[in-house]
């Protein structure tokens, strides 16, 4: 009898164990799963997100046949999109594509509010001639907003460049060395320093590359660079003095503009003040002024 006991007892201690280890084996999972499903969850929420533009890429570039255009349109609109930083082959699609959407869109949205009920004529007229030239302003602002980066980014990464070049690397070894060092300071000139030497890799000359810099990115401060570069290497100066002296003229422009920007706010300054400051100062100082001529004239007509 008790070895039975002892045996029921030894199998039940067994079979507790085991149950224990499985036990803490799943709960041992599910942590590891739950730690690693927010991964998955935010993996698969950027690829839905990823899809989604996709679709919207696509259902907008389906309207792109609807767009009448030439050669030398297409290849300019191509131009203004590589200066934005649009490179997709589809982005002339989408450009194109927006031009139809956002007027009906537009469209839409003036039927839907009711402002196309009270002049339907005028309303669908503003509509559609203010959707087909947003895409056209907005890609403006952009393109002006990038080159406005790419002019406050080239001080700094000239500068690096002279150091590298002073170090006793190549400029093909300093701008591939710059580009990877500020790539995350100045996105976009460090992008366009990147195609410029993958430009070089595939076999393109350098002159010619640094020229395609400058066509790229339409900036004023970038043609002279590249100007300067093309000197130096046809005349065979340094280049690490022409860089310097170029760092500088940008800086020395810059505190220009802002000396500019500061001189003109005086002159600014006069609209508001002859409109909203002068009057409110002329009815505080000569409002009790004109109310008591008044009531003086009325005690003189009414003695």
């Amino acid at each position: 009898m008790a070895y039975a006991i002892l045996t029921f007892v030894a199998v039940f201690l067994l079979v507790a164990s085991g149950g224990l280890l499985l036990f803490y084996r799943e709960a041992m999972l599910s942590r590891i799963s739950e730690v690693l499903e927010p991964r998955r969850e935010q993996a698969g929420m950027l690829g839905r997100l990823r899809s989604s533009r996709r679709s919207l890429g696509g259902i907008v570039e389906q309207f792109e046949s609807l767009m009448p255009r030439s050669q030398a349109e297409a290849s300019l609109v191509k131009q203004r999109l590589a200066r934005a930083g649009f490179r997709a082959e589809t982005a002339g699609g989408v450009f194109y594509g927006s031009k139809v959407v956002v007027p009906l869109l537009l469209a839409a949205v003036a039927l839907v509010s009711g402002l196309g009920s009270l002049n339907p004529l005028l309303a669908y007229t503003i509509a559609l001639g203010v959707g087909f030239i947003a895409p056209n302003l907005w890609l403006d602002a952009w393109i002006s907003r990038r080159q406005q980066r790419l002019r406050r980014a080239l001080p700094d990464v000239l500068d690096l460049l002279v150091i590298c070049i002073e170090a006793g690397q190549s400029l093909d070894q300093a701008t591939a060395r710059t580009a990877q060092e500020l790539s995350r300071a100045y996105p976009e000139l460090c992008d366009e320093l990147s195609l410029l030497m993958l430009e070089q890799r595939a076999g393109r000359p350098r002159i010619e590359t640094w020229k395609n810099l400058a066509e790229r990115t339409g900036e004023e401060s970038l043609r002279h660079l590249v100007s300067m570069v093309v000197q130096s290497e046809q005349l065979g100066t340094s280049i690490a003095r022409t860089l310097r002296v170029q760092a500088d003229s940008l800086r020395t422009q810059r505190v220009q503009a802002i000396e500019e920007q500061a001189a003109k706010t005086s002159v600014k300054l006069v609209f508001p003040l002859v409109l909203f400051i002068f009057p409110a100062l002329f009815l505080v100082t000569l409002g009790p002024a004109v109310i008591l001529m008044l009531d003086s004239f009325k005690t003189l007509t009414n003695p």
